[in-house]
């Protein structure tokens, strides 16, 4: 195993450990149930915690940062694929298994690149092939840094807790309930 891998996955363990300890408070709407989950790449490390060990299938980027997460997201009990609209596009379709099985995927809305909270054909794609709702994952913060990165990405502070609300964002019949 070389140095490279040794650190990811020094820094996978710690993030995970970060991520558990979040205080997460999901509130879902009556008819919840399998499908995308879609959320904005600001918000990445809250909508990680508010899934972990239920087994969501995720795309991640192919890029270094996204080996990162994608051992993370591994460690928080995720199975992961990888690839995104820009890279490796066609590996949305792996996501496919896991709908069919009655399961839910997980993806950013808008892509490891952006532009920020600007929703990429991908996840709206699964969506209408598959014939489940794509959800939105809304993340309303306690204690947070926000990185000025090009999605404003937002680190919650350990231990602090988060409120997710989940909304309706479409389906195939009905693109914006």
């Amino acid at each position: 195993m070389n140095k490279a891998t040794l650190k990811v996955r020094a820094a996978s363990w710690l993030a995970a450990l970060w991520i558990r300890s979040l205080r997460i408070r999901l509130r879902t709407p009556a008819d919840f149930g399998p499908g995308v989950l879609g959320l904005w790449h600001q918000d990445l490390l809250a909508s990680t915690a508010a899934f972990k060990d239920r087994g969501v299938h995720v795309l991640v980027s192919q890029s270094d940062d996204g080996a990162f997460f994608a051992e993370t997201a591994r460690r928080l009990g995720y199975k992961v694929t990888r690839g995104s609209d820009t890279r490796g596009a066609t590996n949305v379709r792996h996501l496919l298994d896991s709908m069919k099985q009655g399961g839910f995927t997980g993806m950013a809305l808008d892509g490891p690149k952006g532009p920020a909270h600007k929703v990429k054909s991908g996840s709206i794609w699964l969506s209408k092939v598959s014939g489940t709702p794509l959800w939105h994952i809304q993340p309303h913060y306690g204690a947070h840094f926000m990185l000025k990165t090009w999605d404003n990405f937002i680190l919650p502070l350990p231990l602090s807790s988060i409120d997710i609300e989940i909304k309706y964002l479409c389906t195939e019949n009905n693109p914006t309930k």
